[in-house]
């Protein structure tokens, strides 16, 4: 059954109602408040119990398999350049990265679904906050998402600048890598620069160091396996004529499997005691984990790619790409439960520009292949027994 077109168009104006109120991670009040109304008002029952700012909207119909999908809804602290009519009202915040889209999207999938009723089972809505750099994925897991709402699978969608409009992507296996974080202390012996050979220089250590973590990914690790570790920080001394005490490093490690994430971390820890020892200078690391690799499970994407081909046909539904190495909280919920992260296509055009830019705004054109995409996937893995109980198509449109 086709999407309603007052339902395409209601769900652009709550996307660009959401754009132009943008609220930061765990901060999502307004936008939650919204959210949990609409679900009501679609004949949901709603759950706020969740990581501060979360919505559950859950829809009943009958026995069947439980199904999640989950939108985030949190903005960046980026200042937004363009001029869209409803640009950001909030001076250094804005929707860089779509998550007014997938919202928008995922509430017009409740709305039509919770309307024609054509599967038998339950969905969870679920709209999370802090996916940026606050792990709110991994706060509703350890709130007890899913022990208070177990599933059979659960499944969320990106937009995704640089691949043609309408275009859906999935794996069966990684779709995104783990990040995390590192800091690097070298301890040395300060002494004046005229005179190096008194003291130990931390900043010959950090300059070996940095070169030779660039061989892990070349030399420690196969060449079959991505691994990124770049170093964005070097931070040492105070004046230009005096070789200081410390130095310290900064940067990011991202995988695309979880051994190799282990594998990293080990040769790290030799690397920073090693190397800079070499120079008479201490070695200390401080790594922190962040989001794991989001990995797909392989029947969960194959459901998903199914539903992709009936929505856009096979020509533009891809199974298997090239993993990206950019990071995604969705990630630890896969950890829980069984599941697939999707890219939806926002465009390739020359002027289409990518996420966390100052001057993005989500393309309201793939609005429609995303509720299209996630109805099907509900009707596909909850099949109907019977003939549904029809509702208005227009109930809780407002």
């Amino acid at each position: 059954m086709s999407i309603p077109q007052t339902l395409i168009t209601q769900a652009i104006a709550w996307r660009r109602a959401f754009h132009a109120a943008p609220e930061l991670g765990f901060e999502e009040h307004t936008t939650a408040q919204r959210i949990a109304s609409l679900l009501l008002s679609f004949g949901l029952e709603v759950n706020r119990e969740f990581a501060v700012t979360a919505v559950v909207g859950t829809l009943r119909n009958g026995p069947g398999p439980v199904i999640g999908l989950r939108a985030d809804m949190d903005a960046l602290p980026i200042q937004e350049l363009g001029q869209c009519e409803y640009r950001s009202v909030y001076p250094g915040r804005m929707h860089a990265c779509g998550h007014d889209g997938h919202s928008a999207i995922l509430l017009a999938a409740a709305a039509h679904l919770s309307a024609t009723r054509q599967f038998s089972g339950t969905v969870h809505f679920i709209f999370q906050p802090a996916e940026e750099n606050l792990a709110g994925g991994q706060k509703m897991v350890e709130d007890g998402l899913f022990e208070h709402f177990p599933m059979d699978a659960i499944y969320a969608l990106h937009n995704w600048p640089g691949l043609p409009e309408g275009h859906i992507v999935v794996n069966a296996g990684p779709m995104m890598a783990s990040q995390d974080t590192f800091e690097i202390t070298l301890t040395g012996k300060s002494c004046h620069a005229a005179m190096p050979e008194s003291g130990a220089d931390p900043i010959i250590a950090a300059a070996q160091l940095i070169m030779g973590l660039q061989t892990i990914s070349s030399r420690r690790v196969s060449p079959k396996d991505a691994i990124v570790i770049s170093v964005t920080q070097l931070n040492a001394g105070e004046v230009i004529n005096s070789i200081p005490e410390t130095a310290t490093l900064r940067g990011t490690v991202r995988c695309l499997s979880p051994q190799v994430r282990t594998t990293a971390i080990s040769i790290m820890e030799d690397m920073v005691r090693q190397i800079p020892a070499g120079f008479g200078v201490a070695g200390r690391l401080s790594y922190r984990s962040g989001y794991p690799v989001t990995l797909n499970d392989p029947q969960a994407a194959a459901a998903a790619y199914r539903a992709a081909i009936e929505v856009v046909g096979p020509a533009r539904a891809t199974f298997g790409a090239e993993p990206s190495m950019a990071a995604e909280d969705f990630a630890f919920m896969l950890q829980v439960c069984p599941g697939a992260y999707l890219w939806l296509g926002a465009g390739d055009d020359a002027g289409t520009v990518g996420l966390h830019h100052p001057h993005y705004d989500f393309n309201d054109a793939i609005i429609e292949t995303g509720v299209n995409l996630w109805t099907r996937l509900i009707e596909q893995s909850c099949p109907l027994h019977g003939t549904p109980a029809q509702l208005n198509m227009t109930q809780g449109i407002s």
